[in-house]
């Protein structure tokens, strides 16, 4: 399995303020679902942060995502392990296959890939 990247996911309802506060850090917006701002670096796009008011599909936001080659198989082994999913794997329209697992900190990690 590979990582392809690892962001911290705020919750908030002052998207606006929060893409400007962090703006003026260099990130810019490179995603905008209404309910999600992804924010990136220029130069390295892969650091970023996610700023979101909810989830459209999940019960709760996640407080980190982390994009992996394989979610499937990332899945079949947190199954295995007998770590709490907290949201189904499912395929979603925006163009990524995920589900949710509480880590033992109770943080809830968003495993994605895209398709």
């Amino acid at each position: 399995m590979t990582v392809r990247r690892v962001v911290p996911n705020i919750q908030t309802e002052a998207t606006q303020e929060s893409r400007e506060f962090y703006g003026l850090l260099g990130l810019q917006e490179v995603m905008n679902q209404g309910w999600i701002v992804a924010l990136a670096s220029p130069s390295v796009p892969t650091a970023q942060v996610g700023v979101m008011t909810s989830d459209k599909t999940a019960p709760v936001v996640p407080d980190i995502s982390v994009e992996v080659d394989d979610v499937d198989a990332v899945h079949a082994d947190v199954r295995a392990s007998g770590a709490e999913i907290v949201h189904p794997l499912q395929d979603e329209e925006w163009g990524v296959r995920r589900f949710f697992v509480r880590d033992p900190a109770g943080r809830v990690v968003n495993v994605l890939s895209h398709h």
